[in-house]
């Protein structure tokens, strides 16, 4: 049994110290590890992943866990997902698994794995919080489902498996193993330029500010009065029964009250 896991590396700006794999993706490993040592000496795992020269760590930190063989894709480190998915479909073929983290560090979407299998038209189980051998060639699987419940799955190689990252934690490197890591070979492929990643900057929410009219007054201390009320009248909270339609144009209108919605429109409400 040969295994393939594929990472999606990740770096979130260009200081690469705080690049790397989730979690996910570290269970994907175990995963394969586990699979692979259940099937004797002549199963290996093989790690790949889409990025920049600064990758290659990651690469060599899968291979002290006990991975063997390490494939980098060059490529720059803001590719779409569908990028990254296109450049790592053709690796695994000749894979009995091909095993993915159902997240990653960006934008945690865990579309990479779904869109491996589309490039290979071959099956996909994804999303699963529990994944074993059963011995006859293929994997029992157990996927969340909404509501608490879960679904059992036999799945039938080749096929794209995503787990979760409470499936497995990734076992610690020997000594022995990271320094024969620092000189191991990484197999280079040429990879896809484009598409990349558009920057999206995302803050706390924030309403608009209101439009406040200029304060007025003959002296200093009425003006300074004036903004540090902030234009609104105090009000008092109250309990009020409508029917649906008044309750929204009542809603409404205590928003326009408290500038946070333009001015209402014309008319009263009607059923």
């Amino acid at each position: 049994m040969n295994v393939l896991v594929c990472w999606k590396w990740v770096a979130l700006d260009d200081d690469d110290r705080w690049a790397g794999v989730s979690a996910a993706d570290e269970a994907a490993l175990e995963v394969a590890l586990t699979l692979a040592g259940e099937h004797g000496d002549d199963s290996f795992v093989t790690v790949a992943t889409v990025g920049p020269p600064p990758a290659d760590a990651t690469l060599r930190d899968a291979m002290a866990r006990g991975a063997r063989r390490a494939v980098r894709v060059d490529s720059p480190r803001d590719l779409r997902s569908e990028a990254v998915a296109t450049a790592l479909a053709p690796l695994t073929v000749g894979y009995t698994w091909v095993l993915c983290g159902d997240y990653s560090l960006d934008r945690g979407s865990g579309s990479v794995p779904a869109l491996i299998a589309a490039h290979r038209d071959i099956a996909q189980a994804l999303g699963l919080v529990d994944v074993r051998g059963d011995g006859d060639g293929r994997l029992r699987a157990l996927r969340r489902l909404d509501g608490g419940r879960r679904e059992e799955l036999s799945v039938t190689s080749p096929a794209v498996v995503s787990v979760e990252g409470s499936v497995a934690r990734l076992r610690r490197a020997s000594l022995t193993a990271e320094l024969a890591a620092r000189t191991a070979a990484i197999e280079l492929v040429d990879g896809p330029a484009g598409p990349r990643e558009t920057p999206i900057e995302a803050g706390p929410y924030r309403p608009r500010a209101r439009v406040l009219p200029a304060p007025s007054g003959s002296d200093a201390l009425t003006r300074i009065r004036a903004l540090m009320s902030s234009g609104a009248a105090v009000t008092h909270g109250e309990n009020v029964t409508l029917d649906p339609p008044e309750a929204a144009f009542r809603i409404v209108q205590a928003l326009r009250d408290w500038g946070y919605v333009s001015p209402l429109l014309e008319g009263t409400p009607t059923a």
